[in-house]
């Protein structure tokens, strides 16, 4: 067996141990309210043994990645794939962290779903080791990725802990119009987080059925001399065509519920050869979430944030909003360093230009900016409890778009990341 293959039966170990301290989080906190013994000896047992366990499926996390890299001969950080398996891996490393201070079994039951998700999409992309491009050959790439991911990791545990201390807070009984607000964003925060989810489900679907549809798409360009030639690219689909793409015509589908053909075409605007692929996606995407979480609904009878509201009984506010904030301040100079200083010095390198405008580097702007500010209105302002975690929950949107969105939609330098 290859290092490579061990990598990669080691990761499917650590995936599963992943959920199963998920598992034992949930036992931790809910069931408590069941036991027959002392609710806080319960609690102290079960959240021993899911912390045991998420740290066994981190050393599995580290097994695949350090063998990876022995196997390949390259930090695997360098698609799609490797990056959010690393990501998933610093969200462990920081959950491991913040836990060892504050020793909260609660937060395993938010941040272990949340590792979960992430490794679950990492799987949806192509897993094989591709060559580096001379640009990604260089060690400040190394400590560029590996920084910026273990700080946004950092951001994720606060995002976790701000999400808790909404849940907990929130009143679900208050009918004005001021607490029916908070009850619909924090509903839709989950509902957003379902969206996620449903895509994998619906990605793993169609894989496993074998689905497949091919369009030709013809694009014309006009050189500087005027001459205008005409290009023909195909464009795989493994969702069944929704949308098709912007000029193209079908070479082959699948028929799904009896449809054989893409509903409409994407915008002429969007006539990238993948653009329609993506919007596809992104169809897909809510549709299946959409479908999983009126199931929810279905089954629960009531808003899922309403469902998890009673779970935080007992747990202190003050608490979450503490480790929220520590993780972020915690994750804010790691970012620094990663995403603007080791990434510019890396970028003069490999490019002449220490800032080029490139769509990835503007939104890691954004988002440290964004920080900034959170932390700012935290230190100076004395924001703190409920305005303080809905910026966490916000300022974590805004990295899942720096790290998804700019690497999948916008073209850039960055984007071999996509692939």
């Amino acid at each position: 067996m290859s290092l490579i293959d061990f990598s990669s039966d080691a990761f499917v170990v650590a995936f599963f141990l992943y959920c199963f301290a998920f598992m034992f989080y949930v036992i931790a906190i809910a069931g408590k309210k069941w036991s027959n013994r002392d609710p806080e000896k319960h609690e102290k047992k079960w959240g021993l043994i899911a912390f045991v366990t998420s740290s066994l499926g981190l050393v599995g996390h580290l097994t695949f990645f350090f063998t990876r890299w022995i196997g390949s001969k390259q930090i695997p950080t360098s698609n799609m794939y490797e990056f959010i398996t690393f990501l998933g891996m610093a969200i462990m490393i920081a959950f491991t962290i913040v836990y060892a201070i504050y020793k909260k079994p609660l937060l395993g039951m938010f941040a272990l779903p949340l590792t979960v998700i992430v490794v679950a999409y990492a799987a949806v992309f192509p897993q094989e080791v591709q060559p580096l491009i001379p640009a990604l050959d260089d060690i400040w790439l190394k400590v560029h990725v590996t920084t910026a991911a273990l700080g946004e990791a950092f951001f994720a545990v606060g995002f976790a802990a701000g999400l808790m201390y909404l849940l907990r807070v929130i009143d679900f009984s208050d009918k004005s119009k001021k607490g029916k607000r908070g009850q619909f964003w924090l509903e839709f925060s989950l509902y957003t987080i379902i969206i996620v989810v449903g895509f994998v489900i619906a990605v793993f679907a169609f894989r496993g059925m074998g689905y497949e549809a091919h369009f030709v798409q013809e694009k014309s360009t006009i050189d500087s001399k005027g001459v205008e030639s005409t290009k023909r690219e195909t464009v795989d689909y493994t969702l069944p065509p929704i949308v098709k793409p912007y000029n193209s015509q079908a070479e082959s589908v699948d028929s799904f519920l009896g449809m054989d053909h893409a509903v409409f075409e994407a915008p002429y605007w969007m006539n990238g050869v993948n653009a329609g692929r993506k919007l596809n996606t992104v169809i897909w995407s809510v549709i299946a979430g959409s479908i999983l979480y009126g199931l929810l609904r279905l089954a629960f009878r009531k808003p899922l944030a309403a469902v998890i509201h009673p779970l935080m009984d007992g747990i202190d506010p003050e608490d979450l909003d503490e480790i929220s904030y520590r993780a972020i301040a915690i994750g804010f100079p790691i970012f620094t360093l990663g995403a603007l200083i080791f990434a510019m010095i890396w970028a003069e390198k490999a490019w002449g230009r220490f800032w080029g405008w490139d769509p990835k580097e503007v939104w890691a702007l954004i988002s440290w900016l964004y920080y900034s500010a959170y932390l700012h209105f935290r230190l100076s302002r004395g924001w703190q409890g409920k305005r303080s975690s809905w910026l966490a929950v916000i300022g974590f949107v805004v990295i899942l778009f720096t790290l998804i969105g700019v690497n999948l939609i916008i073209a850039g330098l960055h984007s071999y990341a996509g692939v």
